[in-house]
């Protein structure tokens, strides 16, 4: 700008020149720090202005924030579901072990049971399962894994770990098949253990024994354990079978009804065992004993004596009919003999003949009649 005619120097015109301006702003700023560092004066200022420009902040902080929340809540969503899939896999496991566990102390329990009862019956035993039930679904009859190679045999009887479950009826070279004490067609003798009484049990087919053909006022009372005699060689003496749980009396009725439950796992054993026989079973009788007219007392049946006194009387009357005499006193003779062989215990007739026809042939002629009555 020109003032009367005159230019301004050059140095006004142009000003301060970019380094000496930024100097005085260097020292300028370093004095405005080391003077709010040694009196704090601008402190007020800084908060001022940082709550003035708090908004700008969140504003500006506000899509980088939404965009990390969002990532982080669908990632946080992968790995819940992960989480979940690997606790519920972990939990089928551990199912899967819990059962298998409670199957195994279960299967434990029942085979220290069966060790106890080998232990107790001092028998052969022979350790078995129970593969499946019979086909049969009138009868009461399960199927064993062990038959005749492992040494089983026909009507030995069969425990679980409690007590006795049934019998051995038909054997296989690889399996055996065990008719159930439920069974109808299944009979043991038994003894009751209070009072000694001794009884046959039978199946019923429903899952019960009955204790048949014992007295109306047989000592029997419910809660009765009932068992093994071993009167018949097979079953072990001793063994539980069952429990009394009905008596029932009938004054009009001969014999009373006496149910009973199994205290074995009849129809629900897994594994089992097979025992041998108590003792060895007795010997064939002898053709003299199974003959009935040998008997120990030497007596002959009714009917043999009914057969052979006929026809001793027909011997003798034949052989006094073709004498041709002989004297009164040998016709009592003959009638005292003809009456003694109607009653002689030996069995073979001829004998008794050849003995009364010796002295009628030494005898004089006459003709004799034999009384109707010695005959």
């Amino acid at each position: 700008m020109a003032t009367n005619g005159h230019q301004p120097p050059p140095f006004f015109r142009r000003g301060l020149p970019p380094t000496a301006k930024l100097t005085i702003y260097i020292a300028l700023s370093l004095a405005l720090l080391v003077g709010d560092l040694q009196m704090s004066y601008l402190s007020t200022l800084r908060q001022g202005v940082t709550i003035l420009t708090y908004p700008l902040q969140i504003a500006a902080a506000t899509p980088a924030e939404f965009a990390r929340n969002v990532a982080n809540y669908f990632n946080g969503l992968i790995t819940l579901q992960r989480e979940n899939e690997r606790l519920r896999s972990d939990r089928l496991q551990a199912a899967k072990q819990l059962l298998r566990s409670s199957q195994l102390e279960q299967e434990n329990t029942e085979l220290r049971g069966l060790l106890d009862m080998r232990e107790r019956v001092k028998v052969r035993a022979i350790a078995a399962e129970v593969l499946f039930t019979a086909r049969d679904p009138f009868s009461r009859k399960v199927i064993l894994d062990k038959g005749g190679n492992q040494g089983v045999e026909p009507g030995l009887a069969v425990a679980d770990a409690v007590g006795v479950i049934g019998q051995v009826t038909r054997v296989f070279p690889l399996h055996a098949e065990v008719t159930l004490l439920s069974d109808k067609e299944q009979a043991i003798p038994v003894v009751i253990e209070r009072s000694g009484l001794r009884a046959v049990m039978f199946g019923t087919g429903s899952g019960l024994t009955e204790l048949r053909y014992l007295a109306a006022n047989a000592d029997v009372r419910v809660g009765d354990r009932i068992l093994t005699s071993g009167l018949d060689g097979v079953f072990v003496p001793g063994l539980p079978v069952a429990k009394v749980i009905r008596a029932s009396r009938d004054a009009a009725e001969s014999f009373g009804r006496i149910l009973c439950l199994p205290i074995g796992g009849v129809e629900k054993s897994g594994s089992v065992l097979v025992l041998g026989r108590a003792g060895a079973l007795p010997l064939r009788p002898s053709e003299e004993a199974l003959d009935p007219r040998r008997t120990a007392a030497g007596r002959i049946s009714q009917r043999h004596e009914l057969q052979s006194a006929p026809a001793a009387q027909s011997a003798v009357a034949a052989s006094v009919s073709t004498s041709s005499s002989t004297s009164s006193s040998t016709a009592k003779a003959i009638s005292a003999s003809s009456a003694a062989a109607s009653h002689s215990a030996m069995p073979k007739p001829a004998r008794n003949t050849a003995v009364i026809a010796t002295p009628v042939a030494s005898a004089p002629a006459a003709s004799v009649s034999t009384p109707q009555g010695d005959r």
